[in-house]
C-alpha cells in the first residue's frame, strides 16, 4: 500500500435521533462533537433514520418531519383540492 493516500479511519458514533440508538464503528467521517467511552474517542454523527428507525426494518410506519416539510405537503393538497 502505498503511503499518505488513504483516509484516516476514526471511531464513530452513529447516534439515530429518533430512536434513541447509537452504532459504534470505524468511518472515514469527523464531526465537531466528540465523545468519549471506556478511554476511546468517538465522533458523533447524528443521523435521522438507522435500521432502527425505518419502517422497513421496525414493520412500523412513522412520520419523521425534521424541516415541515409533511405540513407544507398537506396544506398544498388541501389547497389544490379546494381549487378543482
Amino acid at each position: 500500500m502505498k503511503k499518505g493516500i488513504h483516509p484516516t479511519s476514526n471511531h464513530v458514533i452513529f447516534r439515530d435521533a429518533n430512536a434513541g440508538k447509537d452504532f459504534f464503528m470505524k468511518s472515514t467521517m469527523t464531526s465537531e462533537e466528540v465523545e468519549e467511552q471506556d478511554g476511546i474517542k468517538y465522533y458523533v454523527i447524528r443521523v435521522d433514520v438507522s435500521s432502527a428507525s425505518h419502517p422497513f426494518f421496525t414493520g412500523k410506519q412513522n412520520i419523521i418531519d425534521t424541516s415541515g416539510r409533511v405540513d407544507k405537503f398537506r396544506a398544498k393538497m388541501e389547497k389544490a383540492g379546494s381549487n378543482a
